[in-house]
């Protein structure tokens, strides 16, 4: 019988693999920046609840760090990981996002806190380059289904990476501050703040109406921010802290080859999306430099 963690892992996995899918309907619906807004508009709030009496031990000292990241981690991060997603196909954007997180989290931790990178990090972070410019040249080149191509679909998937070189930057410079914070206090509040960003960043820049407002309460786009608030924030999030706890930061870190595999053949059953060798090549590599950067000695 697998073990409880093996089975909360599974769904982790599943959860995380899915949330691609619930922005891609939203954003026919609504702009996905607004989509984002809504989340972490909800999402914030409630894991502050659940951190209960911890919802307010933010030192001091730790509040200007704290905003500064919620941007990055956030308002930076989703604003492009959501948009990029509305414009290529999910499974594409799952890659680019998740098996991308090990590499630009070496990178981050190199120019920030001057970590050094062994040899092996270098080839992770070379192969990652490879396969990502392998990705973006199979696209540029036609790739499957070109016909039915978003004109913009080059543009999602640069925005998708660099909407996680935003999160991973966050996240390094989150570590000055989380041994003072409790986690999900940590979460809350970068949720919270970091809505407030997408909120203004929206209505800046996107045609944000009062129909769009209805949509939200409405099918489907009512399920796809319920999908990704309840399993993708709250329940995914607190899987994640439990076997990070339990298993550590590499086995937790699998997620990254697993997730990916579960986006694209959601988006090739429900939405009909292309993934033929090509894509699948580039995959390969993405998903064997995220391997070699969270291998350990």
């Amino acid at each position: 019988m697998p073990s409880r963690n093996g089975v909360l892992f599974a769904c982790m996995c599943l959860v995380w693999g899915l949330t691609f899918l619930p922005v891609k309907i939203a954003a026919e619906h609504v702009p996905p920046i607004f989509f984002a807004a809504a989340r972490f508009v909800l999402a914030g709030p409630l894991l502050l609840a659940w951190a209960g009496r911890d919802a307010l031990r933010v030192p001091v000292e730790a509040r200007g760090r704290l905003v500064a990241t919620a941007m990055l981690v956030n308002t930076g991060c989703y604003s492009l990981v959501f948009w990029g997603t509305a414009h290529a196909p999910t499974g594409l954007a799952a890659i680019v996002n998740l098996a991308s997180i090990p590499i630009w989290s070496l990178l981050a931790s190199r120019l920030i806190e001057g970590t050094r990178i062994t040899r092996r990090q270098v080839a992770a972070v070379g192969l990652g380059f490879v396969g990502l410019c392998f990705l973006f040249w199979t696209r540029a080149a036609g790739g499957l289904g070109s016909a039915q191509r978003d004109p913009l679909e080059l543009w999602g998937l640069a925005a998708v990476a660099l909407g996680t070189l935003s999160y991973c930057t966050g996240a390094v410079l989150t570590r000055k501050i989380a041994p003072a914070i409790p986690t999900l206090t940590l979460a809350g509040w970068q949720s919270t703040i970091g809505a407030v960003g997408l909120v203004a960043l929206s209505l800046a820049i996107e045609p944000v109406t009062a129909g769009h407002l209805d949509a939200l309460a409405a099918w489907p786009t009512a399920q796809a921010l319920g999908f990704i608030i309840v399993a993708g924030s709250l329940i995914g999030f607190t899987i994640y802290l439990r076997l990070l706890r339990d298993w550590g930061a590499f086995y937790a870190g699998l997620y990254a080859f697993i997730s990916p595999v579960i986006a694209v053949a959601a988006g090739m059953a429900v939405l009909g999306e292309p993934f033929g060798a090509a894509e699948a090549l580039g995959a390969l590599l993405m998903f064997a430099a995220a391997g070699i950067a969270l291998s350990q000695r």
